[in-house]
């Protein structure tokens, strides 16, 4: 079950959420722009990407029972930087960050689970961000499978060659050698 749906079944004030049937490759959050949801990813996968100088630069997955926004569109209001795309077709629902907003204001529970799932989408990022500090790339590919298993039978490798900071031939040499 999502993160949604169980949010929902334990809040009876819990908006209902748009359902989205996302095609693969759909980009729906784009860098620049402001996008006012946070979207529930149900089935399927995505892709956060930046671009540096023209150049993608894969930032994150979220698969099923994850949440995907833009950062500074979240906690800002303002046009954020990354891109999201699907890599498959994903089902996803959206709220409305205002909408959150005010349950946060006018619910604990909601509140708290709402901190919960920051806490653990922050302390994520950062331990991508030692991994790549203190970690070699086979490491750091090795972290990856852990978390993630299935990630090679649904993405990209240069995908994930770019979230791992290295090349396509490099992630060849580091697959071939496990």
């Amino acid at each position: 079950m999502s993160s949604f749906l169980l949010w929902k079944s334990q809040n009876k004030r819990c908006p209902d959420g748009e359902i989205h049937n996302f095609p693969a490759k759909y980009l729906f959050i784009r860098g620049g722009f402001i996008d006012r949801n946070v979207y529930f990813i149900e089935k399927g996968l995505t892709r956060s990407y930046c671009l540096v100088d023209g150049k993608e630069h894969t930032t994150w997955f979220s698969k099923e029972g994850d949440i995907t926004f833009g950062l500074l569109c979240l906690y800002h209001n303002k046009a954020g930087f990354e891109f999201v795309e699907t890599v498959e077709p994903t089902l996803a629902y959206s709220v409305p960050i205002h909408v959150l907003n005010e349950l946060y204001d006018t619910n604990i529970e909601i509140a708290n689970w709402g901190r919960v799932i920051h806490q653990e989408c922050l302390l994520a990022l950062q331990c991508v961000r030692i991994d790549n500090l203190t970690m070699t790339a086979k490491e750091r590919y090795e972290a990856l499978l852990k978390t993630f298993p299935d990630i090679c039978q649904r993405v990209n490798l240069g995908y994930i060659a770019s979230f791992l900071g290295i090349s396509i031939s490099t992630l060849s040499r580091i697959r071939a050698e496990l």
